[in-house]
């Protein structure tokens, strides 16, 4: 179907940080298959890993028990301090879970119309409960009637959403990334994440925090949420958990974790022995390689050489980010930089009209992102240039 606008190449080979296309040609991915392929493309231990699965059992189902998603939720629940795991395939399949988590906990305390916080300029997803939570009216045009039981707030305003809590009696949880990806790159205020867990404990609210583009070491923690020092009632993952095979999960503690029951909640192919393996696999390298250190050291050298070099150019209104997230906005829109990159064998992203994100993986060395700024500077210089 008619659903994307891609982009005039067909990739066939890739190896680290470069992809190779049909015709030979090689490019420099600084969008790690968007915040995908945190380990680079095909890297020798998780290609490993899934070959040896993919030759011994690749899929049974949930309704047996599989001992991979068991080592798989054990390990992330001593990374993260929660207490169990639902796992599924996609990042809007783990947050459907957590949505669905929080209508059957108010349900559970006799709230009829169970309500969720969420943010404007976020992106949860783009099945009906997540693209509605979504603060995004593109992703949201022609599929009304939306759902009800969601109500928003500006991203990083703490007042707002104190407001809501004093007008809306069936508010049960606030949905929230701990930055926004898709919204712009926007970081909120380093206290941001800790108000928003006070509130939710003056409430009785469960605080759900969407990483999965923000999580397994993309903003130079584990979880991002770790930065403020906070542990969430809800965590959804999906994203860079698997290097590049499908899977997502929905992590939770306390009063959350008892909430599903059986029958409550499944999926098809969620936690599979082939997408946990992977999954297992891609914790393991992170770890050996020490790469969320790296992520951390080399996020910040290129938000440094970006600020630099872009210091006195007219039109540049910031550069910000977390970890290997980056983000240049632009005082124009600048959709067209993702061609023009294109053509020079560089792999970047524009979201929110104006802004430049790059979300190189974990393996990128300096010499590496060097081009990546290098070639980027340029390409915004002249952009800017010609756009007066």
């Amino acid at each position: 179907m008619n659903t994307y606008a891609r982009l005039p190449v067909t990739f066939v080979r890739g190896e680290g940080v470069w992809l190779w296309d049909d015709q030979g040609e090689r490019y420099l991915d600084a969008l790690s298959g968007v915040a995908v392929c945190g380990l680079g493309h095909c890297h020798p231990r998780l290609a490993k890993a899934i070959c040896e699965q993919a030759g011994t059992l690749i899929h049974t189902s949930n309704l047996y028990h599989i001992k991979k998603q068991e080592l798989l939720a054990e390990r992330l629940i001593a990374l993260s301090g929660m207490d169990n795991a639902f796992f599924c395939n996609s990042g809007a399949e783990a947050n459907e879970a957590a949505i669905k988590l929080a209508r059957l906990h108010g349900h559970n305390k006799g709230i009829s119309l169970p309500t969720i916080i969420v943010m404007e300029r976020s992106f949860h997803g783009r099945t009906m409960a997540t693209l509605t939570a979504s603060g995004n009216r593109k992703v949201q045009a022609g599929f009304e009637p939306l759902l009800s039981g969601f109500v928003r707030a500006p991203y990083n305003n703490l007042e707002a959403v104190a407001q809501v809590a004093a007008n809306n009696k069936d508010v049960v949880a606030i949905l929230v990334e701990p930055f926004q990806g898709e919204g712009g790159v926007n970081i909120p205020e380093a206290q941001y994440l800790q108000q928003l867990r006070s509130l939710c404990d003056q409430n009785g609210w469960l605080l759900m925090l969407d990483e999965v583009q923000s999580g397994i070491g993309r903003s130079g923690k584990w979880f991002a949420f770790q930065h403020s020092q906070i542990q969430p009632d809800v965590i959804t993952l999906a994203k860079g958990l698997g290097g590049g095979v499908p899977i997502g999960a929905c992590l939770a503690r306390g009063v959350a974790a008892e909430v599903f029951k059986p029958g409550n909640h499944a999926s098809t192919f969620g936690g599979n022995p082939l997408a946990c393996a992977a999954a297992l696999e891609t914790l393991s390298v992170i770890t050996d390689e020490h790469l969320i250190e790296h992520a951390a050291e080399l996020g910040d050298f290129m938000r440094d050489r970006f600020r630099q070099q872009l210091a006195d150019v007219a039109g540049v209104v910031q550069v910000r980010g977390q970890g290997l997230i980056v983000g240049i906005e632009l005082a124009v829109p600048c959709v067209e930089l993702v061609k023009k990159a294109l053509d020079k064998r560089l792999l970047i992203n524009v979201t929110s009209d104006k802004v430049v994100r790059l979300l190189p993986a974990f393996v990128m060395q300096r010499q590496e992102a060097e081009q990546v700024v290098n070639i980027t500077c340029q390409l915004i210089k002249e952009f800017l240039i010609a756009s007066k």
